[in-house]
């Protein structure tokens, strides 16, 4: 299964956040949690170099906690701030303005020196897409500030939003890179719903999540959908049987159990469940 999805409007996005980097303190870094590594974007590393960073493992309520808190060490072993969140029920958002000050307390002590008072730390704030991004904002400003959607790519340009007299924050539209040369990073990123599924081939995407599933949580897998022995072909028919997904005839309809499995793991319902495991601890 091979995944390439780069819409163009991602270029011209690319390019502003280029020329703003220029204006900012503090890069905060929205990542998905069960998939920390896959769901950052490698130009962000190069486009943010000298700038203070804070990563925000979000969605943390959906993936392992043992692992959130390895990802959580890996990331500070990257001179990063992190920060385990959940941007839905605003988990994780009040530690944020005191991380903000402490990422920043050179650039503020600078100003100090040089007469400069209650400047506030600018932010940008950046994610691929539906990584949670602008619900992250919302909740954070307390208020709809930015559009949210279930699809990727709702922001399509950037906006500043002034939260408090410390912290600006300028939201930026979710950005790919134009060629994923794991093709398992393709694949983490069509799981968590980052790549548009209306490219994707959601039977071959459910089979390799199956695989995945049935090798790391064979235990949920027997639970929820009663599945036996190591075919994730045979794996999506039991899931049909389960979840009666019946074409005409009577007929197993395994495009349907594919999209409900699919369904079941991001919203969720298979418990919490991390893709992938840091670079030092693999599993």
């Amino acid at each position: 299964m091979n995944i390439q999805w780069y819409p163009g409007h991602m270029t011209k996005a690319k390019r502003a956040m280029k020329e703003d980097i220029k204006l900012i303190d503090l890069i905060i870094e929205v990542v998905d949690a069960r998939v920390p590594f896959s769901s950052r974007n490698p130009d962000i590393d190069e486009l943010g170099q000298n700038k203070a960073r804070i990563v925000l493992l979000n969605k943390s309520d959906l993936s392992n906690e043992r692992w959130n808190d390895a990802w959580a060490e890996w990331f500070k072993s990257q001179d990063c701030h992190v920060i385990k969140v959940n941007s839905r029920s605003g988990a994780g958002l009040k530690q944020i303005n005191s991380v903000v000050q402490e990422a920043c307390k050179e650039k503020i002590e600078r100003d100090r020196r040089r007469g400069i008072l209650n400047r506030p730390v600018r932010a940008m704030v950046v994610g691929i897409p539906n990584v949670g991004k602008s619900t992250f904002i919302n909740s954070f400003a307390g208020k709809a500030c930015t559009k949210t959607g279930n699809k990727p790519g709702v922001t399509k340009g950037n906006q500043w939003i002034r939260l408090n007299k410390s912290l600006e924050l300028l939201d930026t539209p979710g950005i790919l890179w134009p060629r994923f040369e794991n093709q398992e990073v393709g694949l983490h990123l069509a799981f968590i719903g980052s790549i548009n599924d209306e490219i994707l081939n959601k039977e071959e995407m459910a089979v390799e999540l199956l695989k995945f599933m049935m090798e790391n949580y064979r235990p949920v897998m027997e639970e929820r959908y009663q599945i036996e022995g190591e075919d994730p072909y045979k794996a999506l028919e039991q899931i049909a049987r389960v979840r009666s997904c019946l074409a005409k005839g009577g007929e197993l309809d395994v495009s349907k159990a594919a999209n409900l499995f699919v369904d079941d793991f991001r919203s969720g319902k298979l418990g919490r469940v991390t893709l992938e495991f840091p670079p030092a601890e693999e599993a």
